[in-house]
């Protein structure tokens, strides 16, 4: 999943993080002064790499939980600091639509987390996280009673299969493509099972999805695919009803099956959400529905979100950041007050901040290697939110990964953390490089602009010639997902979608999976790293498969080396006094939404 804006994945939406990790202010050590509050280590991101619980009928019935102390009641104001690049859940694949979704869809399955921060595959739509057959190649799913969409049409077997068929269609480029592939084919190939998307009246045959009853969906995969129920709760996957299904325009107002609906929303300036009348609790075992609705305004700067926030007058009161983080220059009178930092969250988050190459213009590999060596990771980690936010990355996998080494270390991050420029101007000078220009793009919020003014003295300090691109922060990923963006390199962010490297290596450097809005930013496309791939997904043992993946990204960082490994992220969220039920999702990586209230 991609992490968005300054700081937070697709995603990403959509990362998905397992384990324990139930947080509070208190959480891990960052080696400070005695006495100071701590941040979230290496030893918490751990916890994340756990596989996930598949949970029955009785796991899967509402209604959620009732949240200690929570009071019905009241609208929530809530600071994003960039726009949602999609509503449509087909093209959701970035972190902070992904939260959004929460409220707004359901899909077949969902995650239900504990007390202790353990997640558990439970039924959303269904009844249950599915029941597998033929070895693992067949899924059936049964759908809940009385479930329907905002304007009271039920939700049967034929929405679901419409709302899988539809990601076949040419305009479906953003989102994931898990299950498109596993039930038609690798790469983009499965596009051509289905080109019309369902909507010219043609269907998959029911040899690959099948609804032989109103109630029943039944998936044939043509080898086993575990991951399924872990796949199903991503928002991609979400039901969109046939009625009222507008395609292309379906991404500027969707419906909702969720506890919330949008009932206005001004591209660019706010969204609100209002109750959705027709969501029963009694079908949903993991969401809420206390606030009475959400004001979201976006373009609000993390800076001023965290003002505002920890001035807790009028409104702020009841105010809270969905993917937004304590301003780096904030982080200091956050931590120091320690009645605002009682209304703080923290969590280690899968993400790893990197800086692409684009493979079709920057053909050099020392030129690659040069800027990656002499990449000051951390001065650049430092200006989102610091010890708070992140840390220097040593590697393309995070250390939310099963397998983790943080000693793998080929650029020598961990001991020259600032870079080596001395390494990475001969590297310029063995390419005869000097004075060349790089077209360097970056996202126009205040973070990515600072940070910017670091890389590009670094790019001048080895001897190249950097030109700036400012893009707009609100379509960051669709300028860059484009195979012919105009850019030589800019920064992206992944993290797993669930704990396995398969969620983070092929939707990124697998070059059959090239295409315009595509996750293989670098728009790397090598034989070899594709046939391993390919050879790896069909590894069943977890411990073998591991041990691939971590083979093969070690052979792309080496010998390839598309991408530099910048930092990795975590985050540090503050809210109003008056917001109740605040939680850290090991799902969403963010605040979890589906539980907030407002205490009075």
């Amino acid at each position: 999943m991609r992490i968005f804006g300054s700081r937070r994945a697709q995603a990403a939406v959509i990362a998905v993080a397992a384990g324990s990790l139930a947080l509070t202010a208190c959480g891990g050590n960052d080696g400070g002064s005695k006495g100071q509050p701590k941040t979230q280590t290496q030893q918490d991101a751990k916890k994340l790499s756990q596989p996930v619980s598949f949970g029955n009928a009785q796991q899967s019935t509402g209604p959620a939980p009732a949240v200690a102390g929570a009071h019905s009641g009241g609208t929530m104001q809530v600071y994003q600091q960039a726009d949602f690049s999609h509503l449509d859940p087909g093209q959701t694949y970035v972190s902070d639509g992904k939260v959004l979704d929460r409220l707004l869809q359901r899909g077949l399955t969902q995650y239900s987390q504990d007390a202790s921060g353990k997640l558990t595959v439970v039924g959303d739509l269904a009844t249950d996280s599915g029941k597998q057959s033929d070895g693992g190649k067949t899924w059936t799913y049964t759908l809940k009673d009385g479930i329907k969409d905002q304007n009271g049409n039920a939700i049967t077997s034929a929405t679901i299969r419409h709302s899988i068929e539809r990601l076949y269609a040419s305009f479906e480029t953003d989102g994931p493509t898990y299950i498109q592939q596993w039930l038609s084919g690798d790469g983009t190939t499965y596009r051509k099972a289905l080109p019309g998307g369902g909507y010219d009246g043609k269907h998959l045959p029911d040899s690959v999805l099948a609804t032989p009853d109103a109630k029943t969906i039944v998936f044939h995969f043509k080898q086993a695919e575990p991951d399924l129920p872990q796949a199903l709760t991503m928002p991609g996957y979400s039901a969109v009803p046939i009625k009222g299904d507008t395609k292309q325009k379906y991404d500027q107002m969707p419906l909702s099956t969720g506890p919330y609906k949008i009932a206005d929303y001004k591209p660019g300036k706010s969204m609100t959400l209002v109750k959705n009348a027709q969501w029963d609790p009694k079908t949903d075992s993991v969401r809420h529905q206390y606030v009475n609705g959400f004001n979201i305004q976006t373009n609000v700067q993390s800076e001023d979100q965290t003002k505002s926030i920890l001035a807790d007058r009028g409104t702020d009161k009841n105010a809270m950041q969905w993917t937004g983080a304590v301003a780096t220059t904030q982080v200091p009178n956050v931590t120091g007050d320690k009645a605002a930092m009682a209304r703080t969250i923290q969590g280690y988050q899968p993400y790893v901040w990197q800086m692409n190459f684009n493979m079709d213009r920057i053909k050099d590999k020392r030129i690659r290697d040069a800027i990656t060596y002499a990449m000051p990771s951390a001065q650049v980690a430092k200006l989102d939110g610091g010890s708070f936010g992140g840390e220097v990355a040593n590697s393309l996998l995070a250390p939310t990964l099963p397998g983790f080494d943080a000693k793998y270390d080929p650029f020598g991050k961990l001991k020259k953390p600032n870079g080596d420029l001395a390494k990475a101007k001969q590297l310029i000078k063995e390419a005869h490089a000097e004075g060349k220009k790089i077209v360097y793009a970056y996202a126009n919020t205040q973070i990515r602009q600072q940070q910017s003014v670091v890389i590009t003295n670094m790019l001048k300090q080895i001897g190249l010639n950097p030109v700036t691109k400012e893009i707009d922060n609100a379509t960051w990923y669709e300028q860059m997902g484009k195979l012919k963006n105009g850019m030589d390199i800019y920064m992206t962010g992944w993290g797993q979608d669930w704990p396995s490297a398969s969620t983070v290596i092929p939707p990124t450097y697998d070059g059959s999976n090239l295409q315009d809005g595509s996750s293989d930013y670098s728009h790397v496309n090598d034989p070899k790293v594709n046939a391993a791939i390919a050879k790896a997904e069909k590894i069943t043992d977890p411990a073998q498969a591991q041990a691939a993946w971590t083979a093969i990204t070690k052979d792309i960082m080496e010998r390839i080396n598309p991408a530099a490994p910048v930092y990795y992220t975590k985050t540090f969220q503050i809210f109003g006094s008056n917001v109740g039920g605040l939680r850290y999702s090991n799902d969403s990586n963010e605040v979890d939404v589906t539980r907030v209230f407002l205490k009075k």
